[in-house]
């Protein structure tokens, strides 16, 4: 009887496809095995085993699996009933939480290979110049790469000219997988077991006497094993005897030396024995208990600690216990350049046992952390991640920490699945039956919502560690500044004094500009033009250092033009600033000051973050310019002062949720200001001061936002008082999108009536050359989240069924945030 499997492929597609298994490849198939299979023309994809029968397919033939990829299933059972959720939750298909979960250097890469057929008779009006270059390198080379017959003919798009060929039978054509993940291997030395006597190696020396190199690498090999079997790298043999590659190598051709490979582990999980535990203050134990008691009703706890309250105490008092108990730690932080100084802190505490992974590392290590935290190495104890560290494997889950679980990175916003790391690691934890545990100084309204009546757990600590004052918070009105002419660029007097006190007392100052570079904008002051992306309906964003004119959506840039594009007059201006012009003023104002910028522009490289975070720490800097980056959970002991250069572009943001993003960023970055003893200050510049937002910030007023926001969300239907899905329509003709859109509200309001809101262009409304409009389903809490999503998706197969809306992209945003 014929065995069959149903494969899932990282495709968007909503359905698997069944493959046949060879009677030799039965006994390694399971479910959570990843295979190679062919799929569509020419093609060859890694898929993920899910389940095996012995059910053919009707409506198609089955293909047979091409090779199996793993002895033991790469993906665990609880795994694939996380991602159906998450499929199944967020809109999306399991093909797409498949290529977003597993690292894609598990996913096999095919290369189409051209081989030459033999004895192919010549077509009556002879071969094209093309076609003739083709077959001739095929005649050397036997095999090409698509990539090289586009050079050899000179086209980007090789791939018409070939297909003509493969169907005139001149050519064939095949996929060749290719392995992406290799063991990191290290080359080793030994000496060659003849000569292991001492009356062998005597002779040898005295052979060798002639050639003093060679005799110096044989006496430092003995040095370096100090009679034990330790073995000895051929890099570390060449530096302690001084001698290159080449004297290895003459004593490897004589048969002295042998060379061999062993594997390296690339995860560095820290070194040294764990620390003592920290003695809590009586405030950090009173929550760690109401914590305790959280867990205990089997509920998610909510700690809501002030800035600098001592959150992380806590967090590694819980990781203690759990490690004690032999079970897994997952610590989710929202930006990387968090875990730099995380790192340290649980590795003082835990010493080996901590690992990382997050986007920044290469391919290679992000494979082999997936396989210390698949067998429960002692490496993967405590995982710190950002949000896709929760498609690990794990294998004995008992603590998942959401830390500031209010930011909005959580969210993946592109490609699919956009789901919320928060929400996706509380049922991950549901699934292996893991406390969860989220902190924040400024939590999210729906988050405090829920704790508030009583669906999560509460701890609060409202003071900060060592009794240290929360720092005073002044509001400077950028009106008055300017009316009295007492500012300088972007800096009001009172910011400028305070930068000035700062320095001379030797404090370190950060200041906090939520834009990149120098100006949002460039405009000729002759006729008013401003420059725009050519993808995009945005304003390029000036970028002095580089020279250059940038998109922030799609990455498109150019030089700056002397002379405006429109009227030719050297007549250009920049409107509003950013980090980088920030960054420029300081160097004017106080020429004697170390200023560093912290922003995407900075911080791309692997080490970015680190190096910037140690040279703050070091005090090698005196003023840290940054965008929000600053703001997530970093612990600087030296900084007095926190300036705000312009709150009103935060609070002025077209969104429901600006106001509480508003206080939230605010209250975080002053945050960073005076956690020693003395107290810090923090000073915002505002056209505003009188704002209620801004008002409850220089308080801490956060029940007052609380009750602010939850009172007009009720009264205008928005979360928390309901659920939000936005479907947004993407298509590259202006009148096509619009059409499709209004189509899909007309029969959306058929079932829900007033709870669509649009179709509407958003702010920016042609990104990448793709227009884009939203629509907004409202759903009530009495109504079923499942049975309207059944609605959305029947209304989608009438959409697709109609031929003009059949190219339009729709993309769900459930929970829209």
């Amino acid at each position: 009887m014929k065995a069959y499997a149903e494969v899932l492929l990282p495709i968007p597609l909503e359905r698997n496809f069944t493959y046949t298994a060879a009677p030799e490849q039965q006994s390694e198939l399971r479910p959570g095995t990843r295979v190679a299979v062919p799929f569509g023309k020419n093609r060859m994809y890694t898929g993920l085993i899910l389940e095996l029968h012995n059910r053919r397919p009707e409506a198609y033939q089955p293909k047979e699996i091409y090779r199996v990829l793993d002895r033991n299933p790469l993906v665990t059972e609880l795994q694939l009933r996380h991602w159906r959720w998450i499929a199944d939750y967020y809109m999306c298909t399991l093909g797409e939480v498949f290529r977003t979960a597993l690292p894609s250097v598990f996913l096999l890469q095919s290369e189409t290979r051209v081989l030459g057929v033999e004895g192919t008779p010549e077509p009556e009006g002879g071969h094209s110049v093309q076609e003739s270059l083709v077959l001739e390198a095929l005649a050397n080379r036997k095999v090409l790469s698509v990539d090289e017959v586009g050079d050899l003919i000179e086209r980007k798009n090789a791939l018409p000219l070939l297909h003509r060929m493969l169907e005139a039978g001149q050519i064939r054509m095949q996929e060749k997988l290719q392995e992406r993940y290799k063991p990191k291997r290290a080359r080793y030395i030994r000496l060659h077991s003849d000569f292991a006597s001492e009356e062998a190696l005597e002779a040898l020396l005295a052979e060798l006497s002639r050639a003093p190199a060679q005799s110096t690498v044989i006496l430092q090999l003995f040095q370096l094993r100090k009679g034990s079997d330790k073995p000895v790298r051929s890099k570390t043999l060449e530096e302690q005897a001084g001698t290159g590659r080449a004297t290895l190598k003459a004593l490897m051709e004589k048969g002295v030396l042998e060379e061999y490979f062993l594997d390296e582990d690339r995860i560095d999980a820290g070194r040294g024995p764990a620390g003592e535990a920290a003695t809590l203050n009586p405030y950090q134990q009173k929550a760690l208990a109401a914590i305790r008691k959280g867990f205990a009703e089997d509920k998610t706890t909510l700690l809501h600690g002030v800035t600098s309250s001592g959150k992380t105490e806590v967090y590694i008092s819980l990781i203690r216990e759990c490690l004690a108990r032999e079970e897994q730690v997952l610590y989710l932080v929202p930006e990387i350049a968090i875990t730099e100084q995380l790192i340290r802190r649980l590795r003082e505490a835990f010493g080996s046992g901590v690992a990382v992974f997050h986007s920044r590392q290469n391919l290679q290590e992000r494979a082999e952390l997936w396989y210390h935290v698949r067998t429960g190495s002692e490496k993967a104890h405590v995982i710190l991640g950002a949000r896709s560290a929760l498609f690990l494997p794990f294998q004995q889950l008992g603590l998942v920490i959401v830390d500031e679980e209010h930011e909005n990175t959580y969210k993946q916003f592109d490609p699919a699945p956009r789901y919320h790391a928060r929400d996706a690691a509380i049922v991950l934890a549901a699934y292996c039956g893991a406390r969860v545990l989220l902190g924040s100084a400024t939590p999210s309204v729906e988050s405090y919502h829920n704790a508030k009546t009583g669906k999560y757990g509460y701890a609060r600590i409202e003071r900060r560690y060592g009794d240290v004052l929360l720092p005073d918070i002044q509001l400077v009105d950028l009106a008055v500044q300017y009316r009295k002419k007492r500012m300088q660029g972007h800096f009001s007097e009172p910011l400028r004094l305070g930068i000035q006190e700062a320095l001379e007392g030797k404090k370190q100052i950060i200041l906090f500009q939520n834009r990149r570079g120098f100006a949002p904008v460039v405009e000729c002051l002759s006729c008013g033009h401003a420059p725009q992306c050519r993808h995009c309906d945005v304003s390029l964003t000036y970028h002095r250092q580089r020279g250059e004119l940038r998109c922030h959506y799609c990455g498109y840039h150019r030089p700056l033009d002397t002379s405006c594009e429109a009227c030719g007059n050297a007549t250009l201006d920049t409107k509003g600033f950013g980090t980088e012009q920030v960054e420029a003023e300081l160097h004017t104002l106080f020429p004697e000051a170390s200023v560093a910028r912290m922003d995407l522009d900075t911080t791309r490289g692997k080490y970015g973050f680190q190096r910037l975070i140690e040279a703050f720490e070091a005090r090698e800097t005196d003023i840290l310019v940054g965008t929000q980056m600053l703001t997530k959970g970093l612990d600087f002991r030296n900084v007095a002062l926190v300036g705000i250069m312009n709150a009103d572009t935060l609070l002025n943001f077209p969104h429901f949720r600006a106001h509480e993003r508003c206080f939230q960023l605010l209250t975080q970055v002053a945050g960073r200001a005076g956690r020693t003893r003395e107290r810090g200050s923090v000073l915002i510049q505002t056209y505003n001061p009188l704002h209620q937002i801004l008002q409850q910030v220089s308080t801490d007023d956060f029940e007052g936002m609380y009750r602010d926001q939850v009172y007009e969300r009720r009264q205008f239907g928005y979360p928390p008082a309901l659920r939000i899905i936005r479907i947004t329509f993407r298509h590259r003709e202006y009148n096509r999108v619009g059409e499709g859109a209004a189509w899909f509200a007309r029969s959306l309001r058929m079932l829900f009536g007033e709870q669509v809101l649009g179709p509407e262009f958003p702010p920016v409304a042609r990104i990448r050359n793709q227009y884009h409009k939203n629509i907004l389903l409202k759903i009530p809490s009495g109504q079923g989240l499942a049975q309207t999503k059944n609605s959305i998706k029947r209304i989608e197969q009438s959409f697709n069924a109609i031929s003009q809306f059949r190219s339009i992209r729709l993309l769900y945003n459930v929970d829209y945030i």
